[in-house]
């Protein structure tokens, strides 16, 4: 068994994929009791919090407004990962970053990167600004805080399951320094971009991929990576969430 002070890595999770990993809780025994593959239809999510309410609450979000038939509950960020690779009908996963086992939203790249097929968010009580940039930076596919309430974390997860990478309000605060030079480095940077980059910023903050870019602006996507590459040296990020996180921030 992984120690909960240990660094996920990709390769760290590989070799937990492989361990024969026991869990005598009576949760997870319902939960792996189950056909691995859901039925037609049936929409299965995870939330890994050690918040016994929390999780409640979510779960009944998750069920009645948003038409999931099955909650899976993991109290840990070891045991959510037992669940993720036992059960392949899950789509959705929700973390919390203050439960045992997550180091940091840092810790979310390796499943990202192990289980591509899910959609991974974090609901979490930090509204610290350098958390959510963190998280989107390392791929998930949202950070919704959870000082939010009920109607906007619902909205929050709609657009998150209809493909679009949910970024908080808190991301277009201007903190220290920003504050008082009347315009961010980010919109210095919006000034460098050329009107196609632009359009192109625009689509990759509604998680269009390179095939849907290509098709709206009747480019090859050959084309979409070269201004991809050249809107990550811009606006100094090293991936799609990053880009758009500051793109929803400029747009917004």
């Amino acid at each position: 068994m992984i120690a909960a002070d240990q660094t996920y890595s990709c390769a760290n999770i590989r070799s937990f994929r492989a361990q024969n990993v026991d869990f005598q809780t009576e949760d997870f025994n319902e939960a792996t009791s189950q056909q691995k593959n859901s039925n037609k239809g049936e929409m299965v999510a995870l939330i890994a919090d050690d918040d016994e309410f929390f999780r409640m609450a979510l779960g009944m979000i998750l069920k009645k407004h948003l038409g999931f038939t099955t909650v899976i509950e993991a109290t840990s960020f070891e045991e959510s990962l037992a669940y993720l690779q036992s059960r392949d009908d899950i789509s959705l996963a929700l973390y919390d970053l203050a439960m045992p086992g997550m180091e940091s939203a840092a810790s979310l790249r390796a499943v990202r990167e192990n289980f591509p097929e899910k959609k991974i968010a974090i609901i979490s009580g930090s509204g610290r600004r350098s958390d959510v940039l963190l998280a989107l930076n390392n791929g998930v596919h949202g950070y919704v805080p959870k000082s939010l309430g009920a109607p906007s974390i619902r909205n929050a997860l709609a657009m998150i399951l209809n493909g679009q990478v949910y970024v908080p309000p808190l991301v277009s605060e201007i903190e220290g320094e920003e504050a008082g030079t009347g315009e961010s480095t980010d919109q210095s940077a919006l000034k460098s971009l050329t009107p196609r980059q632009k359009e192109i910023l625009r689509l990759l903050v509604k998680a269009k991929s390179n095939k849907e870019i290509a098709r709206t602006l009747s480019i090859c996507e050959g084309t979409v990576k070269v201004h991809l590459s050249a809107l990550f040296r811009n606006l100094g990020t090293d991936s799609r969430s990053a880009t758009a996180v500051i793109g929803a921030q400029l747009f917004g």
